[in-house]
């Protein structure tokens, strides 16, 4: 997402102003979107990836479209659980003023060599980066901005975790993601009142998989959307910038699916 790009988009106010973000996966499609939308709302925005010289790249690119820009790049690699725990230690020590978790971070088991992968090891791989990965490292930023006495946790979901969908892919991402939408319901319950925790669930949204999707795929994604299109970052981006701002106040422990209506 480009400067341009996050200038002539919707919502360019100043209303995150004071807010401290740390954004996991930041370097992926969603989570490079949600970077630029909350740094254009005047959020000071954190990011993590697995790899340095992407983070340091995408701190570099957030410090040229805001004042507010970014404070810092965090590495780590979710596969591992040692990582998770010291992530959570490096950011409390570094940014104690930190208000917003975005854990965005996701093993992408469609694309590159993880796509050849068997059924039980995109399995573990998602078990352990999108559903123990998660559910450490929000649970203890939660608990820091419960001492802190405020902070907003966003997670994650899909959108089909909860109808199903055929196919190993979708055995996956529902057992998976729907692990992570009904932990985040019992987060905001165990961290209310202080804490918000609230969880996206995108639909077909067009990343790196999407680009190179077959046209079967293209059709489906298109069909099963009531706006008949794909989603893009920012569709996912904007609902998260507007859950971590102060119009949603009163919302938590809600799933909030961006998937232009489901069709089924």
């Amino acid at each position: 997402m480009s400067a341009d790009a996050v200038n002539s988009s919707r919502g360019t106010s100043n209303v995150l102003d004071g807010c401290t973000a740390l954004v996991t996966g930041a370097t992926g499609g969603i989570g490079r979107a949600v970077s630029f939308v909350l740094a254009s709302r005047g959020a000071t925005v954190a990011v993590q990836s697995r790899r340095r010289d992407r983070a340091l790249n995408l701190v570099n690119e957030l410090n040229q479209i805001s004042t507010s820009g970014s404070c810092g790049a965090f590495v780590a690699d979710f596969s591992k659980p040692t990582d998770t725990q010291r992530l959570c230690e490096e950011v409390i020590a570094a940014i104690p003023q930190i208000n917003l978790l975005v854990a965005v971070a996701g093993a992408d088991v469609l694309t590159g060599e993880p796509a050849q992968w068997d059924f039980n090891r995109k399995l573990q791989e998602l078990l352990a980066v999108d559903v123990t990965s998660t559910m450490q490292l929000c649970r203890g930023i939660g608990r820091h901005f419960c001492a802190r006495g405020s902070g907003t946790i966003l997670t994650i979901g899909w959108d089909q975790a909860e109808t199903g969908m055929e196919g190993d892919s979708g055995e996956l991402f529902a057992a998976t993601k729907g692990a992570v939408m009904q932990f985040t319901k019992s987060l905001a319950k165990s961290l209310a009142p202080q804490v918000r925790v609230n969880c996206v669930a995108p639909g077909w949204i067009r990343t790196s998989w999407g680009e190179k999707a077959s046209q079967q795929w293209q059709d489906r994604a298109c069909r099963e959307s009531l706006l008949e299109r794909w989603g893009t970052p920012e569709d996912v981006a904007h609902t998260i910038a507007w859950l971590a701002g102060p119009d949603a106040v009163f919302v938590t422990g809600q799933v909030i699916a961006v998937n232009g209506g489901l069709r089924r």
